[in-house]
């Protein structure tokens, strides 16, 4: 395991370990000192490996290395692609009245608050809301769409429930919807954990803007990537210099761009075979999970959710206190996505599924990664009916 404790580690949808090689290789490009900018020997240096790794991205996403940019995280990347479309329309000299925005109620914060700014800069947002399995369905967006509608947001796998969304058939309706009338409607995703376990080209995904985060990837934290394509024109997030094509002012991070190709190189090694090993697990676990609390219910359907995910409710318990009750025996998991731990008692993903009220309130997320064994997930079984039946008992 990559944490080299006794702890059970299942909370990798929040954050997985760093990979030994992919430290290794950030380590080594931190030795080049240079600034990319530079026109010295050790700057051009760093501005052949910086250009080196952003072909190395673009490879691996099926675009070209122009429309790769780097930034500092998922969530700077999704800010990037939701306001940079809408501050383009504000330095053409429109509003963002008279446009219509469509996202999926079950995206990030980092989504969901993008599109409150929207919003509050006079756009007209309209949120599509899931079906009982956790699906956003082509036939939901279609219904949505309008002649004025400009940006669609739907995350490509869900960050709490694991369910892979229908990219693809979703941009066939928005590229009929286009045709009909004659307009342009970009389609942006958070691609969240879904390059561990699907081949991630923007063709074959049929996405204009794809985010991504190295920190979800086995990669460093610091880095994450926003890839373009040239239907889609962005204004800057920040000034003060022409860094990633004008769009991110700063100096760049070379060794956090090695580190990133990196990351998507090694995650396409091994791929489907990693994603085959965890789907068992996974489901053997969930099986095992409802023959010990009979009343747990799964969220999401689990066909079509990424094979490192369960997410799950169980009625009578309180989720943070399971939770800490199963740190203290050792074993990492969440309620729900990290961003909003400690906020919001319920989950807003699986509030839209339905249901009772409690399903929302007492969920566990348990997502499993490269370290994850049979035996682990035995002991987490064990150990949470044994909590759960204890807390029932003391009414906590």
């Amino acid at each position: 395991m990559f944490f080299g404790t006794s702890r059970i580690y299942l909370d990798y949808a929040s954050a997985t370990p760093l990979d030994p090689v992919v430290a290794q290789a950030v380590h080594n490009a931190s030795k080049l000192g240079g600034n990319a900018g530079a026109i010295h020997h050790e700057g051009v240096l760093a501005a052949r490996v910086l250009t080196h790794s952003r072909e190395r991205v673009a490879k691996q996403l099926g675009c070209k290395a122009r429309e790769v940019i780097f930034t500092s995280g998922l969530t700077e990347s999704n800010n990037l692609a939701i306001l940079g479309f809408a501050r383009r329309f504000l330095l053409k000299g429109k509003t963002l009245q008279g446009t219509h925005w469509i996202v999926s109620a079950i995206e990030h914060p980092s989504v969901l608050e993008s599109f409150g700014e929207i919003e509050r800069m006079g756009g007209s947002v309209s949120h599509v809301m899931p079906d009982a399995r956790g699906i956003i369905t082509p036939e939901a967006i279609r219904h949505m769409l309008r002649k004025d509608t400009v940006f669609v947001s739907v995350g490509w796998a869900n960050n709490e429930i694991g369910v892979v969304q229908p990219l693809a058939d979703i941009s066939r309706e928005i590229h009929a919807h286009e045709t009909k009338h004659k307009t342009v409607v970009i389609l942006h995703s958070d691609a969240g954990q879904a390059p561990l376990y699907r081949a991630s080209t923007m063709h074959s995904l049929g996405v204009d803007l794809l985010a991504l985060g190295a920190h979800k990837l086995y990669g460093p934290e610091g880095v994450g990537i926003l890839s373009i394509n040239n239907r889609t024109e962005l204004a800057a997030s920040a000034l003060g210099g022409k860094q990633e094509r004008g769009l991110r002012a700063g100096t760049e991070s070379v060794s956090l761009a090695v580190g990133a190709a990196e990351t998507l190189e090694r995650i396409a090694q091994g791929r489907t075979e990693e994603a085959k090993r965890l789907k068992a697990l996974r489901d053997d676990f969930a099986k095992e999970i409802l023959v010990l609390l009979p009343d747990g219910l799964i969220n999401g359907a689990l066909d079509h959710a990424l094979p490192h995910m369960l997410n799950i409710s169980i009625p009578g318990i309180q989720s943070e206190y399971l939770t800490l009750a199963l740190d203290h025996a050792g074993i990492a998991v969440s309620t729900k996505s990290t961003c909003k731990e400690g906020n919001a008692r319920s989950s807003h993903v699986v509030e839209t599924l339905g249901g009772d009220e409690w399903r929302a309130q007492n969920t566990l997320r348990f997502s499993l990664g490269k370290g994850t064994t049979e035996s682990d997930l035995k002991k987490t079984a064990a150990t949470l009916a044994r909590l759960v039946h204890t807390s029932r008992a003391i009414g906590a």
